[in-house]
């Protein structure tokens, strides 16, 4: 199965199947999806196609408010929901920042202010996505940070190694130059000014996730105290996503 789906406007869309959970089961293909701004399809017809022939049912998008009334929306299509759950509550703009700013340690400490402030919508998109039944895709701007802060936990939930869900989240890396390349275009009047800009080295997953076991003990720690993730709800997580 092929993970990376190619759209011309979409950089960072991507299968989350096919990874082995610890009981020995594997996450589905062709069920859940994280990808870039779905705004981007948009007078892309060739591009709604694809997306139209997923059989996607349900998207969440992680943006704020004024992001999506910026650069727009999932089209909308008889029987697809959607459902915005803005998990950041601190903007900041990281195409300005410094060049002496080193990305490991400042996203993962971003994650955790996601992870601590947007509980009740990491919460509604864990419950979104254990209640539906057909293909799903949760996205933001750029598909890397708050999209993989998401993909970590539901992946967590579901029982996959550290090592797959750090591998998964560096992923994006392979749709840096496009991401950076798109922002030039976006902005041609203004200066992008941090070199890890589109950057999604592995050391940040770890460090986060490392933040998180200090903290919690565990992400499942983590989603059991802060986001009240019962056993029911990761019961649902594992049925739903995981091969029998």
């Amino acid at each position: 199965m092929k993970r990376h789906i190619a759209f011309e406007r979409l950089h960072n869309f991507r299968d989350l199947g096919g990874y082995r959970a610890a009981d020995g089961r594997t996450v589905r293909w062709g069920r859940l999806y994280r990808s870039d701004s779905l705004g981007k399809l948009s007078g892309q017809d060739e591009d709604q196609d694809r997306f139209r022939a997923l059989g996607i049912r349900t998207v969440i998008d992680l943006r704020y408010p004024w992001e999506i009334e910026r650069s727009g929306r999932v089209p909308p299509h008889h029987g697809l929901a959607y459902h915005n759950l803005s998990v950041e509550h601190r903007p900041y703009d990281q195409a300005g920042l410094g060049p002496d700013v080193e990305p490991a340690r400042f996203l993962a400490d971003k994650y955790g202010e996601v992870a601590h402030d947007g509980v009740k919508e990491l919460r509604r998109a864990l419950e979104i996505v254990a209640d539906d039944t057909g293909p799903l895709v949760f996205h933001c701007h750029s598909g890397k940070d708050r999209t993989g802060l998401l993909a970590m936990l539901v992946l967590a939930l579901l029982g996959v190694h550290e090592d797959d869900i750090v591998a998964d989240f560096a992923l994006t890396e392979l749709a840096t130059a496009r991401l950076v390349a798109e922002w030039h275009t976006n902005y041609p009047d203004l200066t992008l000014t941090w070199p890890a800009y589109g950057r999604a080295p592995a050391e940040i997953m770890r460090l986060f996730l490392a933040d998180l076991t200090t903290r919690y003990g565990s992400v499942h720690g983590y989603a059991a105290e802060r986001l009240g993730a019962d056993e029911d709800l990761v019961t649902a997580l594992r049925e739903r996503l995981l091969q029998p």
